[in-house]
């Protein structure tokens, strides 16, 4: 008698069970969305979140440094869903992610607005205007290390005012601990030069 097949998501829910980790995840109900991730603090993030991707089944791509496409790796992260980004240099990103966004009939996206694991005093803004000129909705993901809770509850609408729309996230994601707290980035952009 043939033992029964278990599929990746059950593997990744066991998995992430016997780590003593839960998931707190309501897929999006739109065809394209990107999904933040914050905080952003620890290599683990990518393991424990990438488990919970799988665990609910969430076809999401995401995005990480070009580097790391690079060698053997290189296919196994874009088989996972990385897409690589040039980050020492601007090479017009935004415009190229939503060119993605709008040639594909649904795709939806995770990024860690940190854009690094170390402390920043400001968040990269490529994802709200991503969001903006995609005309997307944002969903904020979490990794909370005290509950070891994987969270994707809510979904904002964007409304172009930055003050408002990153005080409403920073609402959102009071009382998210990272497993490095003191690495985590404060959610805000930089401000503009000359402004």
């Amino acid at each position: 008698m043939a033992m029964p097949r278990v599929r990746p998501q059950a593997w990744a829910r066991i998995l992430l069970s016997w780590l003593g980790w839960r998931t707190e995840i309501v897929p999006p109900t739109v065809a394209k969305c990107v999904i933040i991730v914050y905080p952003h603090t620890s290599n683990w993030d990518f393991v424990i979140g990438y488990l919970a991707k799988l665990a609910a089944g969430l076809p999401a791509h995401w995005i990480g440094k070009d580097s790391l496409f690079r060698g053997p790796f290189g296919r196994i992260f874009r088989w996972m869903g990385g897409l690589p980004v040039n980050r020492r240099e601007p090479t017009g990103l935004v415009r190229q992610l939503v060119r993605a966004m709008d040639s594909r009939p649904s795709m939806w996206l995770a990024v860690a607005p940190e854009g690094t694991r170390s402390r920043l005093d400001h968040w990269k803004s490529g994802f709200y205007r991503l969001a903006l000129e995609a005309g997307v909705p944002v969903g904020l993901a979490f990794i909370d290390y005290p509950s070891r809770t994987v969270g994707l509850r809510e979904y904002i609408a964007l409304t172009g005012d930055e003050a408002k729309d990153l005080a409403r996230i920073r609402a959102e994601y009071a009382g998210k601990t990272g497993k490095r707290p003191e690495l985590a980035s404060e959610i805000r952009f930089r401000p503009e030069r000359g402004a």
